[in-house]
């Protein structure tokens, strides 16, 4: 009884584990059309273009109206209050006890043409004696005008305005790029798992093969056509294929796990991922179309590009804060004040204005200022020197990239075709083995050369395949549908 019960325990406990393990056969384009949505590096990407989407949406912003309330609703004091009396040269101590209070409403709009800063307003505050008269006053400020302005040369808004779209137009182009890099590390871990699947493939053949001709070889040497040491090496070689594959097996699990945790799928979930069986052998990229493509596209030239006009800007900003400054601040409004609070705001009698100009001129600076315009300078033909530099690597590397992959493709075949000539001998050596027509090291040999022609098949693909998707990557262009490759960046912000 109890033997039957420990049966039907493990029977339903074998079931239930096979319930929980899912297979799942993925093509290399279903396993980075995961990557591309679900998995670490794709999540993080996405957060990075949304912090310069919120950078730029910032800006966007700091371009409109801004309203706000300033307030100060409490303010109450009681304190003992010391004044000078100069007629009699004594000093007066009296105590005071008062309630303030104040609001302003307050809009303002920079001002990108001359870098300044337009501001309109509206104030209302309350004071309240509670010593002597105990009189309560409210004084309005019912419109004031205000503009301020720094005149150096030097619009800080005007630099914005051509550095901040380029910056988050860069981050669009990121974010493509890093979809295609996850493409380019998703096919890495692709052929890694197909690699592993080989390999298990190989190391299993090779022990069945293995073990049929031990079987073959202890026959043979019962009747002498088979010698000791012949067998030996059979019984040796039956041995070394077991450890093959618990070595493949290892692999496998290894390779899988890598896969799974990439692509951020369920644990128990068995991925088997199928080899491309067919290649656009056919497709040739044109290097000059490329490079153009590559200097249109890719998000490295408009990083480029804005530490060109970064550049520019600290030179005249250097310029700027080294000579000349003048900083202009006016305003002018009504006011009124009452004892009552509706009159505050009746027949305004007051014209408050305030003009302010603050003027700075180096007269003595020893160099100082020209010394820090020169540097600047200086830092700009470094800047600009370093880019003419990455800009021919990189359209070097983008010119050997295509013509790899533009002879890659005859490679994928030849090794295709080896492969199957490999497969074909090998078959046609064991059928001569086993009628005795061949030795045991020509049928090793004959292995060894399909083990290596197929590894060799494998990794023409993994190279046709990687090239193919970092052209895209450098690019951000699919030569195959002939477009520009784009992302609907308006779903993002929601996701």
């Amino acid at each position: 009884m109890i033997r039957y019960l420990i049966l039907f325990t493990l029977s339903v406990l074998s079931v239930s584990l096979a319930a929980q393990e899912k297979v799942v056969r993925l093509t290399l384009e279903d396993v980075i059309g995961i990557a591309s949505r679900q998995s670490i590096d794709a999540f993080r990407q996405k957060n990075m273009y949304l912090s310069s989407y919120w950078a730029f949406k910032y800006y966007r912003a700091d371009k409109r109206p801004f309203l706000g309330i300033d307030a100060n609703p409490f303010s109450y004091s009681n304190s003992i209050r010391q004044d000078y009396v100069p007629d009699s040269q004594t000093w007066t101590y009296g105590q005071q006890k008062n309630f303030t209070s104040d609001a302003s409403l307050k809009m303002s709009q920079n001002v990108g043409l001359t870098g300044g800063r337009f501001s309109v307003s509206s104030d209302l505050g309350m004071s309240k004696n509670f010593i002597g008269d105990k009189s309560t006053f409210y004084s309005a400020n019912q419109l004031s005008v205000g503009y301020s302005q720094t005149v150096n040369g030097f619009n800080s808004l005007r630099w914005k305005a051509k550095i901040e779209p380029l910056k988050f137009e860069r981050a669009k182009k990121d974010l493509i790029q890093s979809m295609e890099d996850i493409g380019v590390k998703a096919t890495g871990k692709f052929f890694q798992m197909i690699d592993a699947q080989i390999e298990v493939n190989i190391a299993v053949t090779n022990l069945a093969n293995a073990d049929t001709l031990y079987q073959l070889g202890k026959g043979r040497y019962q009747v002498g056509t088979v010698t000791q040491d012949e067998l030996l090496n059979m019984e040796l070689t039956q041995m070394n294929a077991k450890l093959a594959v618990t070595k493949a097996n290892q692999g496998i699990v290894r390779a899988r796990s890598d896969l799974n945790s990439f692509l951020a799928l369920e644990k128990g979930t068995i991925v088997e991922c199928i080899l491309p069986s067919t290649i656009s052998s056919k497709l040739q990229i044109d290097v000059d179309e490329a490079i153009q493509k590559a200097m249109e596209n890719n998000p490295d030239v408009l990083s480029q590009e804005q530490r060109l006009l970064e550049a520019d800007r600290n030179v005249a900003q250097t310029k700027a804060e080294n000579g000349l400054s003048v900083n202009i601040n006016a305003s002018a409004g009504l006011n009124q004040k009452s004892q009552v609070l509706s009159q505050a705001y009746q027949n305004p009698n007051q014209f408050q204005n305030l003009a302010i100009a603050s003027l700075s001129i180096p007269i003595l600076d020893w160099g100082k200022r020209k010394g820090a315009v020169l540097m600047s300078k200086s830092d700009r033909e470094v800047v600009r020197n370093s880019i003419n530099q990455e800009r021919i690597d990189f359209q070097q590397s983008v010119l050997m990239n295509v013509m790899e992959f533009n002879l890659q493709s005859e490679q994928v075949m030849n090794s295709a075709r080896a492969d199957t000539i490999a497969k074909m001998g090998y078959n046609v050596t064991m059928r001569r083995f086993k009628i005795g027509k061949l030795d045991v090291t020509k049928l090793n040999l004959a292995r060894n050369d399909v083990e290596t022609a197929r590894r060799a098949f494998i990794s023409s693909l993994r190279k046709y395949w990687t090239n193919y998707f970092t052209i895209r990557q450098l690019t951000l262009f699919d030569f195959e549908k002939r477009n520009d490759l784009v992302i609907d960046f308006d779903k993002i912000p929601t996701e």
